[in-house]
């Protein structure tokens, strides 16, 4: 019986000593990250825009992780600089992504500004993109006869536009178009300096 209560007493000291040095010693080190000044919280569409984003599976084929240019040629892409903790401060949850099929959006919101561009490439990725392997999204829009006031009208080039109607898009489509527009991390970062 007493040996058994100094194992006991052993393990559970060896398990205590364990989580304090793995755990708590590092949770009591770590200093909350300040956002950089010209990152900005999402406006209310940009996060409906995110709910659409992750609904339609976007986050599969896209990452939001430009890696540093000793490990990848992303810079190269356009994709701008390597992306730093602080800029994922208001993703909850994050979508870095871990598969490329698609290029990374971390800076779309930067090199395609144009919503007609977004917009029409959901509605026919190929139209815009020849040998694109991204799906249409054509149920985030509608075709009509004509277009009513208010209606955001999809300018597709020739041969995309169905025949004598109008193709408009829904509140999800340019909610998901804002979202994208607003994945703009061009400002700068102030690196860390190691003391």
């Amino acid at each position: 019986m007493n040996d058994e209560l100094k194992l006991l007493s052993g393990a559970m000291v060896t398990l205590a000593l364990a989580t304090s040095a793995l755990v708590v010693v590092p949770f009591l080190q770590l200093k909350p990250v300040e956002p950089p000044k010209a990152l900005k919280p999402y406006t209310s569409a940009q996060l409906r825009g995110r709910e659409v984003y992750i609904a339609n599976g976007c986050i599969y084929c896209h990452s939001q992780q430009p890696r540093d240019r000793a490990f990848a040629p992303d810079d190269k892409r356009g994709w701008g600089r390597a992306s730093v903790a602080a800029d994922y401060h208001y993703d909850k949850p994050h979508l870095l992504g871990t598969m490329r099929t698609g290029p990374d959006l971390f800076n779309i919101g930067a090199r395609q500004p144009s919503q007609d561009w977004h917009l029409g490439h959901l509605y026919q990725p190929r139209a815009y993109t020849p040998g694109s392997v991204m799906p249409a999204y054509p149920f985030l829009f509608e075709v009509k006869e004509k277009a009513e006031p208010g209606d955001r009208v999809l300018t597709l080039p020739p041969g995309y536009k169905p025949p004598g109607k109008v193709v408009v898009a829904r509140q999800e489509a340019l909610d998901l178009v804002t979202y994208m527009q607003g994945l703009d991390h061009t400002y700068p970062v102030f690196e860390g300096k190691l003391k």
